[in-house]
């Protein structure tokens, strides 16, 4: 059973930066990906960014140039720096590993969504 952790979450003001972190635990060794997703206030979840196992990167427009997927494999983290953060990055942010990227996010999941580690941005 895929476990996921989210951290590193906090408030902080326009133009600042932040660097989440995903504990994995479980099976994984069948991932084809691994990514960031987040869901802000009244929106559907999103995908954001992926990493996928030949070390392809993908981003959502909304996050390309600011926001840098990687992971240690050693401590089977994901990170995810996140710089030049602007209001409209406030959500919450979740991590995932699954079989498929579709666009920008990383799709056909093993385990469920774990608790998600909020992000707010003020202007």
């Amino acid at each position: 059973q895929v476990q996921l952790m989210e951290s590193g979450g906090g408030s902080v003001q326009a133009g600042g930066s932040l660097r989440l972190s995903c504990a994995l635990s479980g099976y994984t060794a069948n991932s084809y990906c691994r990514g960031w997703h987040r869901q802000a206030p009244g929106k559907e979840r999103e995908g954001i960014a992926n990493l996928e196992n030949d070390g392809r990167t993908t981003y959502a427009d909304s996050v390309k140039g600011r926001f840098t997927i990687s992971q240690d494999n050693v401590k089977n983290t994901l990170y995810l720096q996140m710089n030049s953060l602007k209001p409209d990055d406030t959500a919450m942010y979740y991590c995932a590993t699954g079989r498929v990227v579709v666009g920008s996010s990383c799709e056909m999941r093993f385990g469920a969504w774990g608790q998600g580690t909020q992000v707010i941005v003020s202007s």
